[in-house]
C-alpha cells in the first residue's frame, strides 16, 4: 500500500500546485481588470458631471437667449417697417 499512497500524494500535490498557479494568475488578471474598470467608471463619472454642468448652463441660458431672440425679432420688425415707409 505504500506505493499507492505515495502515488496518490504525488498526484494530489501536483494537481494542487497546478491549481494554485492557475489561481494566482487568475487573481492577478482579475485585479488588473478591476483597476481598468475603476478607471473607466471614474472617466464616465467625470463625463456625466460635465454633461450635467452643460445641461444646467443651457437651462439657465435658455431664458436670456429666448429674450434675445424676441428682442431681435421685434427690432427686425420695426426696422423693416421703417424702410418700407421711406
Amino acid at each position: 500500500m505504500e506505493n499507492a499512497e505515495q502515488l496518490l500524494v504525488i498526484i494530489l500535490s501536483s494537481t494542487l500546485t497546478v491549481f494554485l498557479i492557475v489561481s494566482i494568475i487568475a487573481v492577478v488578471y482579475i485585479i488588473k481588470l478591476v483597476k481598468i474598470v475603476q478607471r473607466i467608471s471614474a472617466k464616465a463619472e467625470a463625463l456625466t458631471d460635465k454633461a450635467e454642468a452643460v445641461g444646467e448652463f443651457m437651462q439657465h441660458a435658455a431664458g436670456p437667449i429666448l429674450m434675445g431672440k424676441v428682442v431681435a425679432g421685434i427690432s427686425d420688425h420695426f426696422f423693416s417697417r421703417k424702410s418700407k415707409r421711406k
